[in-house]
C-alpha cells in the first residue's frame, strides 16, 4: 500500500478534505485501490477558493464491482456531511488502470461525484483533456506516478476534443437562458470560451488566468467587460451578462466550426 502525501497542495483546508476522502475510499476499495490524484484548477495552477472545486481521480486496479457501488456512495455522503466545508467541493471520478490509459468512447458507466451527488455516468470527451492535465501536471495524493499510466495526448487530440465537446453540447443551449442563471454557470462558460479559443490557437491547455489574459488581448474589445467580470467572479456574487455570454458562445462555436472545416 502506498504512503499518502500529507500536504499535496498549499491549501490546508483542501488537504484536510482530501485526506478524509482518501481514508474512506481506501476503506471501501482495499486492495483494488491504486491511487488518488488531483487535477483541474489545483493541477493547472489557477485554484481560487472563491469559485474552484477539488477535482480528484481515483484509480483502481480493476473495474469496481457493482455490489460495491452502494458502499462508495455511502462514504461519499458521509464525507460530504462531515462538517468540513471543503468536503462539499469534492468532485471526482473513478477509472480502472485499463480505462485510464487512453480515451476510448464507451457506454460503460463509471462512478462520479458532482455537487454532492454520487452516480454512474459515461466518460465524456473532456476526458481527453483531463488525461493530458493529469499526465503533465496531476498531483499525487497517494499512489504511483501518473505518467506511465496515461498515454501521451497530442495537440490534435486536444483540439478535436474541444471541437467535439462544444459542438455536441452547446448548440442546443444557445436559445436558452435558464441553464446560465445559477450563479456559477455563467462565469464558468465565459472562461470556458476563453480556454477553448486559446486551445484552438495553441493546441494546448492553459490555466484560466492565462487563457483569460490572452483572450483580453486577442479577442475583440467588445468582450472585455464580460471576460473581466467572469475572471473576477467568486461565490456569493450574482452571474454576469447572460445575453452577452450567449453571444460569446455563438462566436466561439463559429470559430470551432472554422477549425472543423
Amino acid at each position: 500500500m502506498t504512503s499518502p502525501v500529507s500536504h499535496p497542495t498549499p491549501y490546508p483546508y483542501v488537504n484536510e478534505a482530501v485526506q478524509l476522502l482518501l481514508v474512506n475510499v481506501r476503506a471501501v476499495l482495499n486492495d483494488n485501490f491504486v491511487g488518488l490524484y488531483l487535477h483541474g484548477s489545483l493541477a493547472s495552477g489557477d485554484f481560487d477558493p472563491g469559485h474552484s472545486d477539488i477535482d480528484f481521480l481515483v484509480v483502481t486496479a480493476r473495474r469496481i464491482p457493482s455490489k460495491q457501488i452502494p458502499d462508495l456512495e455511502a462514504i461519499h455522503m458521509r464525507v460530504r456531511d462531515s462538517g468540513l466545508e471543503w468536503a462539499k467541493q469534492l468532485e471526482g471520478t473513478y477509472f480502472s488502470k485499463r480505462m485510464l490509459l487512453r480515451y476510448q468512447p464507451s457506454q460503460r458507466k463509471i462512478p462520479y461525484l458532482n455537487e454532492g451527488k454520487f452516480f454512474l455516468t459515461e466518460q465524456g470527451i473532456d476526458w481527453i483533456i483531463n488525461r493530458h492535465i493529469l499526465r503533465e501536471k496531476g498531483i499525487v495524493v497517494a499512489g504511483p506516478p501518473l505518467g506511465p499510466m496515461i498515454a501521451p495526448v497530442s495537440s490534435d487530440e486536444i483540439r478535436r476534443a474541444i471541437v467535439s465537446g462544444l459542438l455536441e453540447y452547446w448548440p442546443s443551449k444557445l436559445d436558452k437562458r435558464d441553464w446560465l442563471e445559477p450563479p456559477k454557470h455563467q462565469p464558468y462558460i465565459v472562461v470556458t470560451c476563453c480556454r477553448a479559443l486559446y486551445t484552438l490557437k495553441h493546441g494546448t491547455v492553459e490555466s484560466k488566468p492565462v487563457s483569460t489574459r490572452w483572450a483580453l488581448k486577442a479577442l475583440d474589445k467588445r468582450w472585455k467587460p464580460l471576460i473581466e467580470s467572469a475572471a473576477a467572479w467568486h461565490y456569493g456574487m450574482p452571474p454576469g451578462d447572460i445575453e452577452e455570454t450567449l453571444k460569446l458562445m455563438r462566436y466561439t462555436l463559429d470559430e470551432v466550426e472554422k477549425y472543423r472545416r
